[in-house]
């Protein structure tokens, strides 16, 4: 066991699996073991494992120019490229572009965007941003008072009054409907007590609403079609501006650029990180309206020097990787192969519906998940999350590589270059841990019934 403190682990846990290679969707273990690598790592690894040519734009980069930093007035072609390109790819107006190194520091720096934007046109109380429950934006200590989920509060001591972030309800149906409500009454009593909140709360005092188009690490939520549509009516009545968390579901998850392309969201902001390298080197984007830093520019010039920033902000490796691999995304038509697999992986997905175990399967294109159950007609939740995590290790088992998480929800999310027969390989096994953690189920009579 060497001195590593590991990210989201139990410490109790750790070195269960040591990965020493990859190839195409493909993980290789420290015995040579062979991994169907069914999560894309972390939600990330889009282009799949060891792609010649993004490796060989880093080496040729790294010759280059291995490094130079963006303080002062000082900039490079890669930043500038990278920035460029991205701009032209979102619905955003007149978009401009901060580049950082992860997801949460994207978010982070929106924070700070929204806060120096509130002060730069006199309007310094409207710094608060509604969240959801179950949403994930990062493990910052600001990105981490905007995720929705316990873990990640627990012990951290995190300062939500102090940053003004509120909390919503999450776009759950399955779990969070009431007795007899259908998909579009629950949509619009989640519009309606957002706009409580709103009112409650003052909506000068309101910022934004940042929300994952389909929620990954809280479950993968896919919404009610009209969920966004009653959202963002209730955020242009309050002029609070939406705030779409691209960094799972940009660049392709969805069988779209973005998320918001297949959810009908117009955002105002987006974050983005993940596939936008394909996770070959860290970079991540912080995108904002046009009106937002006209704002900021008299007062950053009062000021002197806009006050934030990071060492790696437009890291010149990671953004001619992320340049090279847009290029890529759009030469082989990575997302509309990302959408036609997808059908598939989500036709074969729906075969598990009748599952005992499987309470519920939900997902879009190449991005799914089934919630395992105790009783399938209550809906009736497992105590604790030892189920979801059996289920995980029989996966592994059988040499396939998927993530439960809170809930007993095993996720899938493939690399966008997975074929179909390799989408019949990751369900073929992920049946058979299925099966598996039913017998374990059955042995240690945790089920109450239900088929």
């Amino acid at each position: 066991m060497t001195q590593m403190i590991y990210p989201t682990t139990n410490f109790k846990a750790t070195e269960q699996l040591v990965v020493t290679r990859g190839e195409g969707v493909y993980v290789y273990d420290d015995q040579g073991r062979r991994y169907l690598e069914g999560m894309a790592g972390l939600w990330c690894t889009a282009l799949g494992y060891g792609n010649e040519e993004v490796i060989e734009c880093a080496t040729e980069q790294m010759r280059t120019l291995t490094f130079s930093h963006m303080f002062g007035g000082k900039t490079h072609p890669a930043a500038m490229e990278l920035a460029d390109k991205i701009a032209q790819m979102v619905p955003i107006k007149d978009a401009r572009v901060f580049l950082g190194s992860s997801g949460s520091d994207a978010n982070d720096t929106q924070i700070k965007l929204l806060r120096y934007f509130a002060n730069a046109t006199g309007q310094p109380k409207r710094h608060k941003i509604i969240a959801r429950d179950k949403g994930y934006h990062g493990v910052t200590l600001a990105s981490a008072a905007l995720t929705g989920l316990p873990a990640n509060h627990a012990h951290f001591g995190l300062p939500f009054d102090a940053l003004g972030i509120l909390r919503t309800g999450s776009p759950h149906f399955y779990r969070e409907a009431l007795p007899g409500e259908t998909e579009d009454a629950f949509a619009e009593r989640r519009a309606r007590e957002l706009e409580e909140l709103i009112l409650e709360e003052g909506p000068e005092t309101i910022a934004a609403f940042i929300a994952e188009p389909v929620n990954g690490a809280g479950g993968v939520i896919v919404p009610p079609s009209s969920y966004f549509k009653k959202v963002s009516e209730v955020l242009d009545k309050y002029q609070i501006m939406l705030w779409s968390d691209e960094v799972i579901c940009g660049f392709g998850r969805l069988g779209t650029d973005f998320g918001a392309t297949a959810l009908g969201m117009q955002p105002k902001m987006m974050s983005l990180a993940k596939a936008l390298s394909s996770a070959y080197i860290p970079v991540s984007a912080a995108v904002i309206p046009g009106e937002i830093y006209d704002a900021m520019i008299e007062p950053v010039n009062d000021v002197g020097v806009f006050g934030h920033g990071y060492t790696y902000s437009g890291h010149p490796v990671g953004c001619a990787v992320a340049s090279k691999v847009l290029d890529i995304y759009q030469r082989d038509r990575v997302f509309d192969h990302a959408a036609t697999v997808g059908s598939h992986l989500q036709a074969r997905l729906n075969d598990l519906r009748e599952h005992p175990l499987v309470g519920e399967v939900r997902g879009m294109a190449l991005i799914g998940a089934v919630e395992l159950v105790a009783d399938r007609e209550t809906r009736r939740p497992f105590k604790g999350n030892g189920v979801g995590a059996y289920c995980q290790q029989q996966c592994e088992a059988q040499g396939l590589i998927l993530r439960a998480l809170g809930g007993n929800t095993i996720a899938i999310c493939p690399p966008l270059i997975i074929t179909e027969e390799q989408v019949n390989e990751l369900v073929d096994k992920l049946t058979v841990a299925l099966d598996r953690t039913l017998d374990h189920v059955t042995r240690e009579g945790l089920a109450i019934g239900g088929s």
